[in-house]
């Protein structure tokens, strides 16, 4: 069977352009690719099976359309809807420069509207649940070290759960200014201050770990029990355990849906407090705009 020009372009959108030309991280790629998985369902509900849709096929009617039944028969929200149109418009800015010629349609695709949204309350965690928290950790313990430092790193750089799993022992530099080389979204790459009372700690780690010989210089800091690279459930699953021995001491300091998100939130939420300048918040916490580091300066007001 004859590829369509449709299919042969969206294997190299997802297998060439996303990955090298755009940098994309893999969880970008995946959330991309159910968008179209969910896109060609809809087409082949309407009459047009995959193997049969061209690029003419790719119109605002038919995208907007499938984002109707998104909602309708799908039950999406608008934000999940929203995020599917994104993975829409992200195809054109591949396709505008091998097929020119629907420059046309193209713009009307881009023209098409986000829905709005409403904004969830951001949920933190005061100091005093942060202390509650880490003083469920057993620091004698080898692994209980070892969650010490993760939690340790999540409080005092804020940093994504995607991009705590990933660094290495060479991301680390000890030499003051002490710092970490963060690899954030779009692997774009970012340095994160460690604090100076986390380097001992981090140091003792990586000495019980047996991580600060040369040998082990390129690999990945944070291993489960089976001695494998620790995955977001996996971390999710230690802030959950600390989480409810916390509970069972404070009900009010920790929330029963504690994440590393809300880790990165109480973060963001104490710098601003302590009067540090946007600008500076929205580096460390490697924001693309400041417009997104306003939302803290919106729930602190």
């Amino acid at each position: 069977m004859k590829n369509t020009d449709f299919a042969i372009h969206l294997g190299r959108y997802f297998t060439h352009y996303l990955p090298n030309e755009r940098g994309s991280s893999p969880q970008t790629i995946d959330s991309y690719r159910y968008a179209f998985i969910l896109f060609l369902e809809y087409m082949e509900s309407i009459g047009i099976p995959p193997e049969k849709m061209t690029v003419a096929d790719y119109t605002r009617e038919n995208i907007r359309r499938f984002l109707g039944w998104l909602e309708d028969a799908r039950g999406n929200s608008p934000a999940t809807r929203n995020y599917r149109l994104a993975a829409m418009k992200g195809f054109i800015h591949y396709l505008k420069y091998e097929f020119p010629d629907y420059l046309d349609e193209y713009q009307r695709i881009l023209s098409i509207p986000l829905k709005k949204t409403e904004q969830p309350e951001i949920s933190y965690m005061k100091t005093d649940g942060i202390e509650l928290l880490v003083n469920q950790v057993d620091i004698n313990k080898k692994n209980g070290l070892r969650d010490y430092v993760i939690l340790l790193l999540l409080y005092t750089t804020g940093i994504r759960v995607s991009e705590l799993i990933h660094i290495r022992v060479k991301d680390l530099s000890f030499t003051e200014p002490y710092t970490m080389i963060i690899r954030g979204k779009g692997n774009k790459g970012r340095y994160v201050p460690l604090l100076k009372v986390a380097v001992p700690h981090i140091q003792k780690y990586l000495s019980v770990m047996k991580y600060d010989c040369a040998a082990r210089y390129s690999e990945i800091l944070f291993k489960n029990h089976m001695g494998k690279p620790f995955t977001r459930q996996g971390i999710n699953y230690l802030l959950k355990k600390y989480g409810c021995k916390a509970r069972e001491i404070g009900t009010a300091y920790v929330p029963k849906d504690l994440s590393p998100h809300k880790m990165r939130h109480t973060v963001a939420m104490e710098l601003l407090t302590a009067g540090v300048d946007l600008v500076y918040i929205r580096d460390l916490l490697g924001h693309s705009s400041v417009t997104t580091t306003e939302v803290y300066a919106r729930t602190d007001a």
